[in-house]
């Protein structure tokens, strides 16, 4: 008669090997790459698991970047910009490096400082496909490009739209002086409301047109 395998245990939490970090289910975590010269791949764990010879392993829900996606990088992906992915896979726990933070969109362009293992998630993605989820994101400026929070925008007081300094004209140093900003559209408005700061937010998605992903 065959001998039966032990049973596979489920963990609720496994100590980041080397270090005192612990990581559950729903964590996201930095994931050590085969090729060394490339940054380590995020993703979320999805269980954490023990077989019957004490090996840990994480089921993990992959995030891709945007040159690792069908499209490759674009204009207005932010360097920190990660889409969660419809690939899963089963990994070693020992490949887990650390842990990280992946924002939705609108905390992260509300973060007064963005560390080294921050990043933000506007977008889910289907990796057999290229989809994307939602399909289509407001745009901005005149250029009407989707907002990079990376790059410094400057609002109108009139429209309330939000511009790159290039596209109107000035250059970022010129733009992070300004008291108050009026695009050419706006700038004959009489009725235009009392200065306020120019940078005390980021865009919204009250934008006027949607770009298709």
């Amino acid at each position: 008669m065959a001998k039966t395998r032990p049973g596979k245990k489920d963990l609720d939490s496994y100590t980041i090997r080397g270090t005192t970090k612990i990581v559950r289910a729903g964590d996201c975590v930095l994931m050590r790459p085969s090729d060394t010269g490339k940054p380590p791949y995020v993703a979320r764990i999805e269980k954490i698991e023990m077989d019957g010879r004490n090996n840990v392993k994480v089921r993990v829900r992959w995030y891709y970047r945007p040159e690792e996606s069908i499209g490759g990088r674009r204009q207005f992906h932010g360097a920190k910009e990660l889409f969660l992915s419809d690939h899963y896979d089963v990994q070693s726990a020992h490949t887990i490096e650390g842990k990280c933070t992946v924002h939705s969109f609108k905390n992260y362009t509300k973060l007064e400082n963005v560390g080294a293992e921050d990043y933000y998630c506007r977008f889910e993605y289907k990796a057999a496909t290229g989809g994307f989820t939602p399909d289509r994101v407001a745009v901005y400026c005149k250029c009407e490009m989707p907002y990079n929070p990376d790059d410094l925008m400057v609002q109108c007081e009139g429209c309330k739209d939000w511009y790159h300094p290039a596209c109107v004209g000035m250059t970022i140093e010129e733009a992070k002086k300004l008291d108050r900003f009026m695009c050419s559209e706006c700038s004959s408005d009489d009725d235009v409301k009392k200065p306020q700061t120019v940078f005390s937010e980021s865009p919204g998605a009250d934008a006027k047109v949607c770009y298709t992903v």
